[in-house]
C-alpha cells in the first residue's frame, strides 16, 4: 500500500494508523508548519523516521536539527515538538508499553553496523534557548490511546542541563555500515538497527551484491513462520521487488510464502548489477499485526498476484 498517500496532517497522535498489535503502533504523519502544542507519549518509546523534509525538533533535552533519512528515538515521556523547514513526512513506530535498545553485535564488536559515536543527542544551544518564553503552552499527553492536556503559563522546554544515559538520539541511515558477504546472502536480522521487546527495526542501505558465481543474489523464498514482515521503501529501487516506489509499504503476514519477484529473480541470475541502491526500513513483529483502515484504503489489491509471471 501507498503509505505516504495515507499520511495525515494535524497532531502527531492523530497520525494515520497503518498497522498495530499490543506491542506496536505503525503510523504515518505529515507536518508542514510548527506544532502549536507539545506532544508527550506515555504509552511507550517513539521512533520517528524522516522520509521527507528538514527542520528542527525541540524537546526537554534540547534541540536537534533533522533531515531526510534520520531516525529520531524519543524515550517514553519526552516532551517534543517540530518546527519544519520543509514539509515533513514521518514514519512513526511506537514500542507500546516498551522501550528500544541497540542490538547485540556479538563477535562483530560494539562498533559494527554503526559506531555509537554517530548517535547524536540534543543540544542546549542558542536555538534551544531562543525558543523558550513566557507564553502559554499546551502539552498533549497520550496514555492508553487517549489524550489529556496540561497547560503551562510558560514554555516547559527550559532545561539548563541533564545527566544520565537515557535521552533522545538521532541516527541517519548514511552512518550505517552494512554487514556483507560476497559468497552468502545474509539474512535481514543482521541489519537490525533498534530492538524492542516483541519486534525489531532493520535498515536496508546500499551495499555490494554477492559476487561469488554460486551465491544467491536476491533474498531466498521463505514463509515468515515466526514474524510479520513490514517494509517501508524510502528511496532507490528495491532489488527483490517489482513495481514498488518510494513511500510504499509491503506487508507479508507470517505463514505466507514469499520471496523475490520473477523479474528480480531473473535479474539476479544475470548478475548485471554490482550494488544495491535501495534504502528501506523493515519491522519484523513477533505477534500478528492488524491492518489499519488507512492502509486498507491505499492497498494495491493486485500485489498478491505480482509473483505470477503471467501478470
Amino acid at each position: 500500500f501507498d503509505a505516504v498517500r495515507a499520511a495525515t496532517e494535524g497532531r502527531p497522535f492523530d497520525a494515520a494508523l497503518l498497522l498495530s498489535n499490543a506491542s506496536l503502533e505503525y503510523r504515518i504523519w505529515s507536518c508542514h508548519r510548527p506544532m502549536p502544542a507539545l506532544a508527550r507519549n506515555a504509552d511507550g518509546d517513539e521512533l520517528l523516521f524522516v522520509h521527507e523534509g528538514t527542520g528542527n525538533l525541540f524537546c526537554d533535552f534540547g534541540h536537534l536539527a533533522y533531515r531526510e533519512g534520520d531516525y529520531i528515538l524519543l524515550p517514553r515521556g519526552t516532551m517534543w515538538r517540530l518546527e519544519p523547514g520543509a514539509r515533513t513526512v514521518l514514519l512513526m513506530i511506537e514500542a507500546t508499553n516498551g522501550s528500544y535498545r541497540l542490538p547485540e553485535r556479538g563477535i562483530l564488536g560494539p562498533h559494527a553496523i554503526f559506531d555509537p559515536a554517530a548517535l547524536e543527542t540534543p543540544k542546549l544551544d542558542e536555538a534551544f534557548r531562543g525558543q523558550a518564553g513566557e507564553r502559554e503552552w499546551r502539552v498533549e499527553i497520550k496514555r492508553l490511546g487517549q489524550l489529556s492536556v496540561v497547560t503551562y503559563p510558560f514554555n516547559p522546554l527550559d532545561a539548563v542541563g541533564w545527566k544520565g544515559n537515557l535521552a533522545p538520539v538521532k541516527l541517519n541511515w548514511r552512518d550505517i555500515r552494512p554487514v556483507v558477504s560476497h559468497r552468502y546472502h545474509i539474512p535481514p536480522s543482521v541489519h537490525s538497527t533498534f530492538v524492542a521487546d516483541r519486534f525489531v527495526v532493520c535498515t536496508f542501505v546500499p551495499r555490494p551484491i554477492e559476487s561469488d558465481p554460486g551465491a544467491l543474489k536476491v533474498p531466498f523464498f521463505h514463509s515468515n513462520d515466526d514474524f510479520d514482515e513490514v517494509i517501508f521503501y524510502h528511496q532507490g529501487e528495491f532489488f527483490s521487488r517489482d513495481n514498488i516506489k518510494p513511500g510504499m509499504v509491503t506487508f507479508h503476514p507470517n505463514g505466507f510464502t514469499h520471496g523475490p519477484h520473477p523479474k528480480a529473480f531473473e535479474a539476479g541470475k544475470k548478475a548485471a548489477k554490482t550494488m544495491t541502491d535501495e534504502v528501506a526500513v523493515m519491522v519484523d513483529a513477533r505477534d500478528p499485526l492488524e491492518f489499519g483502515k488507512a492502509a486498507e484504503a491505499q492497498e494495491d489489491r493486485s500485489y498478491a498476484l505480482s509473483w505470477s509471471v503471467k501478470r
